[in-house]
């Protein structure tokens, strides 16, 4: 109705100020019987009025539908009435909808290219690393060390990118399975032992139970790796240790990783899970780049688990990666 109004606002002003002009001119010319005026205007004004009416009524779907916003592309083909500026914009609508699904089909392509090449990089750049890292074996310390931990920060680089491009399809990326904590859990303390001697902080682990769940290994690894990587880089220098947990909490299997580093400053707190942002303490360490607890926390909500954190500045901070109920198979 509104948009019905504004369309038809300027005719119905010209036609109150030619009805206001007619009444003057003549009553000016001498003719001062009012009511047949009056009459004669009202007649002007009901007929205006059956215009109108029908015009609102014969296009009411029309304007309905330049009233409410398109939820998808497919409801721009959604008929109305049979009018020809409904029709005129219903072969518009058409085009673009063409124009659009061939540029999305072109934008698709590209980005499988480029997902394809990602994929093919990162892996044809770990062979000379595992070349590198077994040449520095045979080197005398502190040579060798350096290396291999230069290696480990490239690998870890590699990865982030290897799973940034593998997050744009993440849904094709799944494979949910019954998935042991526990032996996730010591696949990455397996993996990061050079990282823990190098920044002198060591895992403690407290696991009280042996916890199945429904959820993709891989995913889970490399969101577990994430959280370990962070805890121990924001440890190293204030603590010799962090806590790695496993545990149920009404019916929800936790998986906990807990430092007592530095901590986030309240400031930071709102933003940790946003893109790119390293905050005050990602300032103070450059290794930071920002991305993996976005990655972490996209990877759980498309998984369907829960990323929860508490902090305190100095004392530490604690994130854990929740598996619901249905998803924890040991639940009773």
């Amino acid at each position: 109705m509104k948009l019905f109004f504004r369309e038809h606002f300027l005719l119905i002003f010209i036609q109150l100020i030619q009805f206001a002009v007619i009444f003057t001119i003549y009553w000016l010319d001498g003719y001062h019987r009012l009511k047949p005026a009056l009459y004669g205007i009202l007649l002007g004004f009901f007929t205006f009025g059956c215009y109108l009416f029908y015009q609102y009524f014969s296009r009411r779907q029309f304007y309905r539908r330049l009233s409410q916003p398109l939820e998808s592309l497919d409801e721009s083909f959604q008929e109305t009435e049979q009018i020809p500026v409904s029709e005129a914009l219903q072969a518009l609508l058409r085009e673009q909808y063409k124009h659009y699904q061939t540029q999305i089909k072109k934008l698709e392509s590209a980005q499988e290219e480029h997902l394809k090449f990602m994929d093919h990089w990162v892996h044809q750049m770990k062979t000379p690393l595992s070349v590198i890292e077994l040449s520095a074996q045979s080197l005398d310390e502190p040579d060798s060390s350096n290396i291999r931990e230069e290696t480990d920060r490239m690998k870890t680089g590699l990865n982030t990118v290897l799973y940034m491009s593998r997050l744009r399809s993440i849904e094709q990326d799944f494979h949910i399975k019954p998935v042991y904590l526990s032996r996730i859990i010591h696949e990455a303390n397996g993996e990061y032992k050079r990282f823990y001697i190098r920044n002198k902080v060591y895992p403690k682990l407290q696991i009280k139970k042996e916890l199945i769940v429904e959820s993709d290994e891989k995913w889970i690894y490399f969101m577990l790796t994430q959280l370990i990587s962070n805890a121990v880089k924001y440890s190293a220098g204030k603590s010799s240790h962090i806590l790695l947990l496993l545990y149920e909490k009404e019916n929800e299997a936790v998986l906990e990783v807990k430092d007592y580093g530095v901590g986030i400053p309240n400031t930071d707190l709102k933003r940790v899970f946003a893109p790119f942002f390293t905050g005050e303490n990602g300032r103070k360490f450059r290794e930071s780049t920002g991305m993996g607890l976005y990655l972490t926390k996209e990877a759980a909500e498309h998984l369907g688990h829960r990323i929860e954190f508490d902090s305190t500045v100095g004392e530490g901070t604690t994130f854990r990666i929740i598996f619901s109920e249905t998803q924890n198979l040991t639940a009773p």
